[in-house]
C-alpha cells in the first residue's frame, strides 16, 4: 500500500509558493496531517563557454545575494515555471535574463526533488553550450554578479565548501561526472 491524500486545506497564497497542510493515510494505513508546500517547479542551467569534453571547461556561475542564506552563494542560473512555461523554455529563458546568453545548444541532465520531506518542488536541470553573449535582465529583487570559472576550480569550491547551493553542488557534478567524463 502506498501513501495518498485524504483531504487538503490552503494554509498560504503566496507570489513564489502555497502552503497547504494535508490529511494523508500512510503506507501503513495510519492517517495524520502534514505541511506542504508547493511549487511550480523550476528549472536550472549550467552554462559553458567552452566545449565541456575539452581541457578544463569555462563555465559561467552566478554570485547571488540570499536572504535565507544570510548572505552571497554561488548558483547556477535557476528560475522557477512560469504557467505553461516547459522545463527547456525556461531553462533558455533564464540563461538569457541571468548571464545575457543564448545557448546554440541545451540538454537535459535529470530531474530531482529539492526538499521532499516538506515540498512537491522539482527542479530540472540542464547543460547549455555553444553560447552566444547578450545583455542580462535582472528582475529588481535580483542582486547578481556573473563570474567565470573553469569548471575544476568550480569542483574545488564544491570541494572546499565554497559552494553550498544544492541544485547547483547537484548540477556541476552532474556535469563533470557523466557528461564532462570526468
Amino acid at each position: 500500500m502506498t501513501g495518498a491524500q485524504i483531504g487538503t486545506r490552503r494554509i498560504y497564497t503566496g507570489r513564489i509558493l502555497n502552503l497547504d497542510v494535508d490529511q494523508v493515510r500512510y503506507p501503513d494505513g495510519s492517517t495524520g496531517e502534514l505541511e506542504i508546500i508547493r511549487h511550480p517547479g523550476a528549472s536550472a542551467i549550467v552554462p559553458f563557454l567552452t566545449d565541456p569534453l575539452g581541457e578544463d571547461p569555462q563555465i559561467l556561475l552566478l554570485r547571488q545575494y540570499r536572504y535565507a542564506a544570510g548572505g552571497y552563494l554561488y548558483e547556477v542560473p535557476a528560475g522557477r515555471l512560469e504557467p505553461g512555461e516547459s522545463p527547456l523554455e525556461c531553462a533558455r529563458r533564464e540563461l538569457r535574463e541571468e548571464t545575457g546568453c543564448a545557448a546554440e545548444r541545451i540538454d537535459a541532465l535529470m530531474t530531482l526533488y529539492t526538499t521532499p520531506g516538506f515540498t512537491d518542488e522539482l527542479i530540472h536541470l540542464f547543460m547549455a553550450t555553444g553560447l552566444t553573449r547578450g545583455a542580462t535582465a535582472h528582475e529588481a529583487d535580483e542582486f547578481v554578479e556573473v563570474e567565470t570559472l573553469t569548471l575544476s576550480r568550480a569542483l574545488e569550491m564544491i570541494e572546499r565548501g565554497e559552494i553550498r547551493d544544492s541544485k547547483t553542488v547537484v548540477t556541476l557534478l552532474y556535469a563533470a561526472g557523466f557528461r564532462g567524463g570526468r
